[in-house]
């Protein structure tokens, strides 16, 4: 990540060390959901097969509350006295995970594929909650509301992809072709 100027200011009652780090936690959420958006968009694009329309339809909502995301986080690291890197080139050299891996495909495939991003992003995203519990309760809540969307979302997705029994079809994937390949398989398998 690109070192971070001394902090000039930050909020009332909060030390500067303690924003440093919340900033670079808020910095890495930002673009966990800028990639999120950018994939989402993707997925919208590329989704083919009998549930298109159903599943193209469903991302552009979360398309535009995942941006609103972005912008409250943005806001927030600028509220700390921070400089929210937004640009595609600081994305591209900070993040930790690869691109998304499925181009072109049906929807159940995006749709497993979809979970496991999502899982991931929401497993990250509960870290951050937890690392800000003592030491910035604003942040806090700011990320247990973009939770309660992005667990929402991922409800929505999952909807596909379980049987009447509760089983999800992408249970054991642990990446995006594995659970791509899964959902698709389980789907054949479907009278």
């Amino acid at each position: 990540m690109a070192s971070e100027p001394s902090l000039q200011y930050t909020v009332p009652g909060m030390s500067a060390q303690d924003s440093s780090e919340i900033i670079e936690l808020l910095q890495r959420r930002l673009h966990s959901l800028n990639d999120l958006h950018l994939t989402l968009k993707h997925i919208h694009w590329n989704v083919v097969g009998p549930h298109f329309i159903a599943v193209h339809e469903m991302i552009d909502p979360q398309v535009e509350q995942v941006r609103s995301m972005t912008d409250d986080l943005a806001e927030r690291i600028s509220t700390l006295g921070g400089v929210p890197q937004g640009t595609p080139g600081a994305l591209v050299a900070d993040r930790t995970w690869d691109d998304y891996s499925i181009g072109r495909a049906e929807a159940i495939e995006h749709l497993g594929a979809l979970d496991v991003v999502y899982t991931r992003l929401i497993e990250d995203h509960r870290e951050a909650m937890e690392a800000t519990e003592s030491s910035d309760p604003v942040t806090q809540d700011i990320l247990i509301e973009q939770l309660r969307g992005l667990e929402l979302f991922q409800w929505f997705v999952r909807a596909h992809l379980e049987s009447s029994g509760g089983r999800l079809s992408t249970a054991d994937a642990r990446t995006e072709q594995a659970a791509a390949d899964q959902a698709a398989e389980q789907a054949r398998r479907q009278p």
